[in-house]
């Protein structure tokens, strides 16, 4: 997949699984390498799964694979794949940390899929890259690295580093990979193999367009959540919000109601709650600041709010876990 690959075929591609991996992305990056080598009649590519310790890995879906080597064993790759899923974080440790560093320092395309790009991040790997992640962890993502890139594509491939949303788009950014080391026909073939009817370039948004997700073309609605969406840290009034799409308070009320079953400002809130839910289940920021970046103005209207809906504290939705660690401290895998 590395398209400055100059060596001998077939070319190794090396996916290193984390615990809790998903499965479907990691599957949707194999694939087209597999029917690849079966339509051109010979072997472009071969595969090499890894594990830090070298013992077999449980996906989130609870299927486990076995790998082929552990850390200690892996032979030099032209390309690595960090394939994740849950709570990445919780597996990065010192020895991880300074394989990975070793594979970039001797040329490796480096590369994450899913929630992999988090782990090239967390230990320094992605500065000055471009990257993507899967759209439910961008918000945590760039809250952690503010200094890093992070875009709402597909995927994104650059000349060292290589990143891709996970589910589906592994597949696309799989095959624009091919595409560009032995053509677009072949591509275009494997595409139709695994009836993937269009390849996405890496532009396309992740997520379904947002008439879709709420199930109107009326196009008030649109742009007034889309103004709700893009305004969560400073909640616009019901007043400003009106305005702004042109239709007077009430009017605005009646087309909640009639298009959602709900009052701009109750769906507003879930918006903010549901964005205070991901932070606080992916990141170790404090629940103040959480509140704070969710529009709310202390911590005690925040707890309120989240109790109301969820049935729990904002403390009680921390996962196991969740506060990151430093990737110089091993965790004793």
């Amino acid at each position: 997949m590395r398209l400055d690959y100059a060596g001998p075929l077939p070319e190794p591609v090396g996916f290193l699984l984390v615990p809790r991996f998903s499965m479907m992305a990691f599957f949707s990056a194999v694939e087209p390498l597999r029917i690849a080598n079966r339509l051109a009649g010979r072997a472009l590519y071969r595969w090499l799964l890894i594990s830090e310790d070298g013992q077999p890995v449980t996906a989130s879906n609870d299927m486990t694979l076995l790998v082929d080597c552990g850390l200690a064993d892996a032979p030099s790759l032209p390309t690595l794949a960090v394939c994740a899923g849950f709570e990445p974080e919780r597996d990065l440790s010192r020895r991880l940390s300074q394989w990975l560093h070793r594979q970039a320092s001797e040329g490796c395309l480096l590369g994450g899929i899913d929630t992999g790009p988090l782990i090239l991040a967390e230990v320094g790997l992605l500065d000055g890259h471009r990257l993507t992640l899967h759209w439910e962890s961008l918000p945590a993502f760039r809250e952690r690295f503010p200094g890093l890139d992070a875009v709402e594509s597909l995927f994104e491939i650059g000349a060292r580093r290589f990143t891709c949303a996970g589910g589906a788009a592994a597949m696309d950014m799989t095959l624009s990979m091919i595409a560009s080391r032995h053509g677009q026909d072949l591509a275009d073939a494997i595409s139709e193999q695994l009836i993937h009817a269009r390849l996405r370039p890496r532009q396309d948004h992740q997520r379904l367009p947002l008439a879709k997700r709420l199930g109107t073309h009326r196009r008030p609605l649109v742009d007034a959540v889309a103004l709700m969406e893009q305004h969560l840290e400073q909640p616009l009034s019901m007043t400003a919000l009106s305005e702004r799409i042109g239709l007077s308070l009430r009017q605005l009320q009646r087309l909640f109601l009639e298009e959602l079953g709900k009052r701009p400002r109750d769906y507003y809130l879930e918006l903010r709650l549901d964005r205070a839910r991901h932070l606080l289940e992916e990141t170790d920021r404090d629940i103040l600041s959480i509140g704070l970046a969710c529009g709310f103005s202390s911590a005690s209207s925040f707890s309120r709010a989240y109790r109301q809906r969820y049935a729990q504290a904002p403390s009680d939705a921390r996962r196991p876990g969740a506060a990151p660690s430093s990737p110089t401290n091993d965790r004793g895998q």
